[in-house]
């Protein structure tokens, strides 16, 4: 039924950051097209759209993925392989054409085997939410192209499933996206609009991407012409939606060099030149692991007396959470919620940080709670603290963050962070809030 293969090609890339000389870049791409659907009317285009984006993407010195229509697992074992190549990538790029849709603030896109006759068929679908975290692995520039906002018949049938209390919660279109750092998201028309097919080999979005993609313009400005393209092509009916949160200046056909007369002789450097930086991403996390790390790196800048403040206001507040202290009234703790417990996290949308979940198992021993979700040998999260006889808790959470698309402030892999949990546990469940920074709430289950 589908076809599913890679072109492969590994080359020197000469690319412009600024205004600094070209490096070897490594690129990668992911291109989906799926038209020949089984459960919902054929799209012409998509197929053609892959092909042909593949090959300007190739011949832009890109390692290309490319997939035209596939089915769930086919699509499924696509994305996973693009996850692997994005983790040591320079740039990333994924770019979809074919039917997508919108269900409770989540872009969902449909392989061409999927039917959507209830909410558990959403399953057979790829979430975009997920395709984006792993294009944030890419070190310097990640883009996100759907071409997929075609009126998709589907999404009744979901709606007639779910009913009409629900039925909201299905919309035309695509759910609105915000680009994270050094990221580039482009939809062929405006969140929550249907877009055209068009008549041609291509969709007049791909139609447009494939006129500038290879130019020789800097990556913003290209995007801002295709999205002018499609807007004067339409008669003004179809106006693409363009997030783009990049700093400095990327060229995919760029200037091969840039001369630059040799500077004079380079004084000394500052070592406080990156303290203001560092300061806004600590007071961003606001934990103490934070502030210490900034006191570290920088401690005769003009930030460290601050961070000394923030340290000594967040000293006692950290050692009534802390495990490893003796409780004030040990008598007070209870062996009733002694056991294994599931324990999930969930994070909402704040401060520009994407919104997550992550789950781990927790062991209470003596009302003593202790749970660990690791990787590589460190925590991703730990949860510690005591119960009260009266199942009341103050949690310790703390932790190395992961990608910078789900931490406050952007701040890298592998930043140290701790917040407290105010909790409260009854016989075999539990709830929680977090009390720093933003809004997250726990859920413990008893097992």
């Amino acid at each position: 039924m589908g076809t599913f293969f890679r072109i492969g090609l590994l080359a020197l890339i000469a690319g412009l950051l600024g205004c600094t000389p070209a490096l070897a870049e490594k690129r990668v791409a992911l291109v989906i097209g799926n038209g020949a659907y089984a459960h919902a009317p054929q799209l012409s285009n998509p197929a053609h759209d892959a092909e042909d984006v593949a090959a300007a993407l190739i011949r832009s010195n890109f390692d290309v993925i490319l997939a035209a229509d596939v089915r769930q697992a086919e699509m499924q074992e696509a994305t996973i392989r693009f996850a692997r190549t994005a983790t040591n990538a320079d740039v990333a790029v994924f770019y979809y054409s074919g039917h997508a849709m919108q269900f409770n603030g989540v872009n969902y896109l449909m392989p061409v085997d999927a039917k959507l006759d209830d909410e558990a068929d959403l399953k057979r679908f790829t979430r975009v939410d997920d395709i984006l975290n792993d294009l944030q692995q890419a070190k310097n520039l990640r883009i996100l192209v759907l071409d997929s906002c075609r009126d998709n018949p589907l999404a009744e049938n979901l709606k007639r499933s779910i009913g009409q209390a629900r039925g909201a919660s299905v919309h035309r279109g695509l759910f609105k996206m915000e680009a994270p750092l050094g990221t580039i998201i482009s939809f062929s028309t405006q969140a929550g609009q249907t877009a055209d097919d068009g008549n041609g080999r291509n969709s007049p979005y791909t139609a447009a991407f494939l006129k500038h993609v290879e130019e020789k313009q800097e990556i913003g400005d290209i995007f801002r012409e295709v999205s002018t393209d499609v807007y004067q092509a339409s008669g003004k009916a179809q106006l693409p939606e363009l997030s783009l949160s990049i700093v400095g200046k990327f060229y995919l056909n760029g200037p091969v060099s840039v001369t630059i007369n040799p500077p004079a002789a380079t004084p000394p450097a500052d070592p406080c030149t990156s303290a203001e930086a560092h300061w806004k991403a600590a007071n961003a996390i606001g934990t103490m692991a934070a502030y210490e790390d900034h006191l570290a790196k920088f401690p005769t800048c003009a930030f460290a007396n601050l961070a000394r403040a923030k340290i000594d206001e967040l000293k006692p507040r950290t050692a009534l959470a802390s495990p490893s202290d003796t409780p004030a009234n040990p008598v007070a703790r209870t062996r009733e919620f002694d056991g294994k417990w599931d324990v999930t996290v969930q994070c909402m949308t704040a401060s520009g940080a994407l919104a997550y979940s992550r789950s781990l198992v927790a062991t209470v021993t003596d009302g003593v709670l202790h749970g660990e979700d690791q990787a590589n040998g460190r925590p991703l999260l730990a949860i510690d603290g005591e119960i009260a006889a009266g199942g009341k808790a103050a949690l310790n959470a703390h932790g190395f963050t992961g990608d910078s698309a789900f931490s406050v402030g952007g701040v890298k892999r592998g930043t140290p962070y701790a917040y407290t949990v105010d909790a409260q546990f009854e016989r075999d469940h539990g709830t929680g809030k977090r009390n720093e920074l933003r809004p997250c709430n726990l859920t413990f289950a008893k097992k």
